[in-house]
């Protein structure tokens, strides 16, 4: 009898070896590109869950997860499709990215939907991701840009700002979200005095500064990208006093943007995805014991995205995407035992022993359908040179 346990055990033991992966995720962002000072912490916070989960031991019978990069470039749809057929041919069972809408929509249509992989976007925010045709592959945690609108309306009227000049990049984000705001602002009330676009990559702006003055507004709204464009526009308007009160949204909203302008933005505002509470407190913690800062724009959604990711396999019992995709949602919302950052282990050791997790990580997630965030945005203004949190909507 003593053998036939012995024996038993160690069947237990290899049947659990063998079921063990080695689970690779693609991490496409923009290294390089419109937005690369924002990709450092967004890739760290993605590989933050996976050494989390992957330490515990307890994903499908002990599997590891390691990140595979993609560089999307953020805004060249071309590159991102190349990088992300890159990964799926070196065998990445989901996605976190993309990072910027067109390239998103592209790798989507492209590379997941013929593919089956599941993507999840920390930072994909066009209106027209809501609607696209995804087969149930595609989720992500921040919010659409329609609710971005209707908040960036609010926050200009309770200020007092009846009307704006809008530039936006020439690209499915900043077309989409000038339109969302645009709309919304004229709805309750407020004036638009131009809507123009703007190209990325130039060296110089006066034309288009000097358009944005000629229609003039009591403040401007880049929409655009901190690392190009938007940052050129609101040098031009800085050196020519044709605005000094700008509103930045999610894409102008970093750390990159009070290093290149410092106290020139003081009295400025805008807003971007980002929750509080007990959850962003977790990871800000968590992040800064692996020695990074994880309250720079869209590393908690980066984490979020990897989180969600791994413990939808585990409800599935599989790593296969067009199987774990159906699970994304049970483990994002109610019921079950609410999950934060640095809690990953709990969740598997519930999600192993037949229990429900609400994962509500760093951003607070909530995700509605068709799998998207419902969204929590913090108000920010530059005071003193430096972004101050004043506020969440």
């Amino acid at each position: 009898m003593k053998k036939l346990m012995l024996a038993t055990a160690a069947g237990a033991l290899l049947a659990g070896a063998a079921g063990a992966e080695e689970i690779k995720l693609g991490i496409s962002i923009g290294f390089t590109g419109a937005l690369e000072s924002l990709a450092p912490e967004m890739e760290k916070g993605a590989l933050l869950a996976m050494k989390e989960v992957s330490d515990s031991g307890l994903l499908l019978d002990g599997s590891t997860v390691t990140g595979v990069r993609a560089d999307s470039t953020c805004t060249d749809a071309a590159a991102a499709v190349a990088a992300a057929e890159r990964i799926v041919a070196d065998g990445v069972k989901g996605i976190i990215g993309g990072m910027c809408s067109g390239e998103t929509i592209a790798t989507l249509e492209r590379v997941a939907l013929p593919n089956g992989i599941v993507m999840i976007a920390p930072s994909a925010t066009s209106p027209a991701l809501t609607t696209i045709e995804d087969n149930g592959l595609f989720f992500r945690t921040s919010p659409s840009d329609a609710r971005q609108g209707e908040v960036m309306a609010d926050i200009l009227l309770e200020r007092g700002v009846k009307s704006v000049a809008v530039t936006y990049t020439n690209n499915d984000y900043g077309k989409g979200l000038a339109d969302s705001f645009a709309a919304a602002y004229a709805a309750k009330g407020g004036t638009v005095t131009v809507n123009s676009a703007h190209d990325d990559g130039k060296a110089d702006y006066s034309a288009e500064v000097a358009a944005l003055a000629a229609a003039g507004g009591d403040a401007l709204v880049v929409a655009g990208y901190v690392d190009q464009g938007g940052a050129g526009v609101v040098r031009g308007s800085l050196d020519t006093g044709a605005f000094n009160t700008f509103v930045f949204p999610d894409g102008m909203v970093s750390n990159a943007l009070e290093e290149r302008f410092g106290a020139e933005l003081n009295g400025s505002f805008g807003q971007n995805p980002s929750a509080e509470g007990e959850g962003r407190d977790s990871y800000i913690a968590i992040a800064q014991e692996a020695g990074f800062d994880g309250s720079n724009s869209f590393s908690a959604e980066s984490y979020d995205a990897a989180a969600l990711i791994m413990l939808a396999m585990a409800k599935a019992g599989t790593s296969d995407p067009n199987v774990y995709k159906n699970s994304v949602m049970d483990v994002a919302n109610e019921p079950g035992e609410k999950i934060l950052p640095g809690e990953l282990a709990k969740a598997l050791e519930i999600i192993n022993g037949g229990g429900d997790v609400d994962y509500v990580g760093a951003t607070a997630v909530e995700l509605v359908e068709p799998g998207e965030s419902a969204g929590v945005y913090r108000e920010i203004e530059f005071r003193d040179g430096k972004i101050e949190v004043v506020g969440y909507r």
